[in-house]
Order: structure tokens, then C-alpha cells, then sequence
């Protein structure tokens, strides 16, 4: 993975973004430290993808299914 400062990566984003597109993700730092990350657009959706499903779709979706019991009664037996 390449490695470019700020100034060096203003200069440069087109190619930065050809490379990008290319697969070759490129590391941005800023004072010698790592800032950002220049990646395409598919590599961007694996990490973080546009449909995030919460816990109730996860469970429901779940192969085999997902069975819980539950109580009947209306009361519960709660220690205090």
C-alpha cells in the first residue's frame, strides 16, 4: 500500500483516484502519521455497507429459524 502526505496527495488526486479504482489503495498521513485512506468504491460498501440489518431482521433472517418460550402466565417470579 502506498503512502503520500496531504500536499503530495492534493497534487496527485486524480491519480490517487486511478489508483484507487485500479485496487491499489493508497495511506494519507499527516504530520507522519497515518490521517485517511484513499480506496474505491467497492472496497468502501464491503466496509461499510449501505444496508446495515438490526438484530431483529438478523434473528428473523437466521437460517434454521429462531425459536423462543415463552411464559403463558401473566405473572413472573422476580427476586428482590
Amino acid at each position: 500500500m502506498k503512502t503520500v502526505q496531504v500536499r503530495e496527495a492534493k497534487a496527485g488526486l486524480s491519480a490517487l483516484i486511478d489508483a484507487a479504482e485500479n485496487g491499489e489503495p493508497t495511506i494519507i498521513t499527516r504530520h507522519g502519521k497515518p490521517a485517511a485512506v484513499v480506496v474505491s468504491v467497492e472496497d468502501a460498501r464491503k466496509l461499510y455497507p449501505l444496508h446495515r440489518p438490526n438484530l431483529g431482521t438478523f434473528l428473523t433472517e437466521f437460517p434454521g429459524g429462531v425459536e423462543f418460550e415463552r411464559s403463558e402466565s401473566r405473572m413472573r417470579e422476580v427476586k428482590l
